[in-house]
């Protein structure tokens, strides 16, 4: 489904990525993982149409990805979750979902928010509530549905632990579950290795910009070669499954 070939992205004249390769098939979890600042925000930004490109190239469902911007992505199936609880504070709760679906007819729009909803009955018991209202985990909740409400065949999701407890991490990671059962592809950029690891089918691990490790996410002693490949000396070349 979504093939990433040599991708070569940056800020300015600042490389961040070098050279990136990956690929990710219908119904497929992968975990993105690495240190801070290695990259991994800026390829799920390369790929929705917020960072532009330099070098290489991307396909999603056999349609370039070059010079795509977000809404044509997110039309396309390629949803981006970014990191941070982005939602609308200063409206409700049911209208941060609507606008997430602002170019659907009324009747599907509805449709998908209550399907959206299903999925996170904590914030559809708020619904009528400001955005800003909800706390840090609900907000990372509506964030995800939103996200939800665009249907999409790859959801890339940027941390989307950061701030919850453990309860609703696990609740986050339980919808990964739910929508890969659907056929819903998911690319996961988490702090969280164990928990990443729990719901993936492949790794992929990124340092200083490069793919230095891909593997199966049940490969004995993957923990301790992520280790290697963040730190050592596998962080200056690939290392294949």
């Amino acid at each position: 489904m979504l093939v990433v070939d040599r991708l070569e992205a940056g800020y300015g004249k600042i490389g961040v990525l070098h050279g990136v390769e990956l690929t990710i098939a219908e119904g497929e979890v992968i975990a993105l993982l690495g240190p801070n600042g290695a990259g991994k925000t800026s390829l799920l930004r390369a790929l929705s149409g917020l960072l532009p490109w330099s070098g290489g190239g991307a396909s999603f469902a056999g349609r370039d990805l070059r010079g795509l911007g977000p809404r044509e992505a997110a039309r396309l199936g390629l949803v981006h979750v970014i990191e941070g609880h982005r939602v609308f504070t200063q409206v409700s709760v049911a209208d941060n979902l609507l606008l997430a679906g602002y170019d659907l007819p009324r009747a599907d729009r509805m449709r998908r928010v209550e399907e959206a909803f299903s999925f996170f009955p904590e914030i559809a018991e708020k619904r009528a509530e400001k955005g800003g209202a909800l706390s840090g985990g609900q907000q990372q909740m509506l964030a995800v549905a939103q996200g939800l409400v665009r249907q999409p065949r790859l959801l890339m999701l940027d941390e989307p632990s950061a701030g919850l407890s453990p309860v609703l991490v696990d609740r986050v990671l339980g919808v990964v579950r739910a929508l890969q059962a659907r056929g819903t592809a998911v690319l996961l950029v988490e702090q969280l290795i164990e928990k990443a690891l729990s719901v993936a089918d492949r790794v992929y691990a990124l340092a200083q910009g490069r793919i230095v490790l891909q593997a199966g996410a049940r490969e004995a002693d993957l923990p301790h070669r992520l280790e290697r490949a963040y730190f050592g000396a596998d962080a200056r070349a690939p290392l294949d499954a």
